[in-house]
Formats: C-alpha cells, structure tokens, sequence
C-alpha cells in the first residue's frame, strides 16, 4: 500500500504530459503558420520569377 500511496503522490509524470502537451500545440501551430504564408511567398516568388524574366527579355 505504501508504494502504491508513493505513485499516485509523484507528479513528475503529469509535468511531462504537459510538457507534451505544450510543445505538441506549438508545433501545431507552427505548421499552420507556415501553411498560412506559404502562398503568399509562392505568390511573390512567381511575381519576381516574372520581372526577372521580362528584365533579361527587354534589349539594349
């Protein structure tokens, strides 16, 4: 009964579920971070792939 009152009294488990807990909602919202501005960097990329290529297309 002893070691049984000794387990349920240790939280060192529950500090690691919210540990987990934590750095799983970090994650999640680092990943929809990215796929938030993602399209808005593919969109200014292509728009500089276009004046790069109407730049080198136009001749002295």
């Amino acid at each position: 009964m002893k070691l049984f009152t000794k387990f349920a009294n240790d939280e060192s488990g529950a500090v690691t579920v919210d540990w987990v807990v934590l750095t799983a909602a970090i994650v999640g919202i680092a990943i929809a971070v990215i796929s938030l501005i993602s399209g808005g960097i593919q969109d200014a990329s292509n728009g500089i792939n276009d004046e790069l290529s109407t730049a080198s297309a136009v001749t002295f």
